[in-house]
């Protein structure tokens, strides 16, 4: 059995590709987190208690354990019987607001799986690297700039001035990391500033940063780990939004069928400028850009749910249906549908991005607020 500590630490190792057979068993035997929302139950007409006795008689029923009433638990009593039964089970196990449906249908189970460390290197020239493929090594090497993949699966960039002086003079050549819908990577950039890419994204960015700044191109998501340098602010350009740091660690999420632009702050500060718009972050705080040229908002971030990706999980504080359902959509290289107006449902819970698609859809089938069938790589969400 390990803890979400451990888990985290084993994570690591994994998307590093450092994880021996053993270690990748033991991380599986996480068991997902149980979360109650907070402001109780809302439903007049389906009883919490009801749920309750549902989900504990599908737990009971899929692993064969001895039946324990429920109702014979007072809230409290429950949620400690409930975590000792997940600390058993590999499940998780999502409650939302408002339940709305009284029918469960049997569900379709397929076998579509997680996503995993992919990703394509598109150099200057053209040529393309297909780095879940590419051995550990040199991939390409050209006036003094070297790109290499590591043992542990990080593509790393380098450049020797003392060999690639002539690189200062020239104009930049860039080069981009994407990642498909059902993959992410890691990169280093020649400066040490380490690089997470989620699902369906893209970093484009100069194999050398010789000019007065460190300019980058996203799209999609991506948690940037920035090197410090105080004569030189990186700066990433997303969507029409610019974020400026000198040396910092945060999120960017700027997918484009997304209408807002997000930058979240973890530590240090950054500026955020879109339009005639400017703000100044600091950690903890999250600026959110529209597309259509408003002012930026700026609130407090949900840190975990919006940095759960880099970690490995899905969490999901009262997130609606369809927000979860883009991120299910990306990591496991599914199609979504809705039918019967399902859009409102929301739901709140953790679970570890590593569980075959079916044990998330389940989870959330237990509210009796959707049901699900898959054809093919398609998910068809309905009430």
């Amino acid at each position: 059995m390990v803890a979400k500590e451990e888990f985290l630490t084993l994570y690591e190792k994994y998307i590093n590709g450092q994880c021996t057979h053993a270690e990748k068993e033991l991380m599986d035997s996480y068991r997902d987190e149980m979360k109650l929302l907070d402001d109780g139950w809302e439903d007049e007409f389906v009883k919490e208690d009801d749920v309750r006795t549902r989900v504990w008689q599908r737990l009971s029923d899929s692993r064969k354990i001895a039946k324990i009433a429920p109702r014979q638990f007072n809230k409290y009593r429950w949620m400690e019987v409930a975590a000792v039964l997940l600390v058993v089970l590999f499940a998780g196990l999502f409650f939302i607001k408002k339940v709305q449906s009284p029918v469960l249908t049997k569900l379709d189970h397929k076998n579509i799986l997680p996503g995993g460390n992919k990703a394509y290197l598109t150099l200057a020239n053209g040529s393309r690297i297909v780095l879940d493929d590419a051995k550990k090594g040199d991939l390409a090497s050209k006036s003094g700039i070297s790109v290499s993949k590591t043992g542990n699966g990080i593509l790393v960039y380098h450049f020797n001035k003392t060999t690639g002086n002539t690189t200062e003079n020239a104009a930049p050549e860039f080069n981009t990391i994407t990642t498909p819908r059902g993959g992410q990577y890691q990169v280093v950039l020649e400066d040490g500033t380490k690089i997470w890419l989620n699902a369906a994204s893209s970093i484009r960015f100069p194999q050398a940063f010789t000019g007065k700044d460190r300019q980058v191109e996203l799209t999609g998501e991506a948690y940037f780990e920035v090197a410090k340098n105080k004569t030189k602010p990186f700066i990433v350009q997303a969507n029409g939004t610019q974020v400026q740091v000198l040396g910092t660690h945060f999120n960017i999420n700027a997918y484009s069928d997304d209408a807002d632009v997000t930058t979240t702050l973890l530590e240090g500060s950054v500026r955020m400028a879109s339009g005639n718009s400017a703000v100044m972050l600091t950690p903890g705080q999250q600026g959110i850009a529209n597309k259509n040229g408003q002012p930026i908002q700026v609130s407090k971030a949900d840190v975990e749910e919006i940095t759960a990706w880099k970690n490995g999980f899905f969490v999901f504080h009262d997130e609606n249906i369809m927000n979860i359902m883009k991120q299910v959509s990306r990591w496991y290289d599914v199609d979504v549908e809705y039918q019967n107006n399902v859009q409102n449902s929301e739901f709140g819970g953790t679970i570890s991005k590593y569980k075959n698609i079916t044990e998330l859809l389940d989870i959330m089938a237990l509210t009796r607020t959707i049901h699900y069938k898959i054809e093919g790589r398609r998910v068809i969400i309905m009430k």
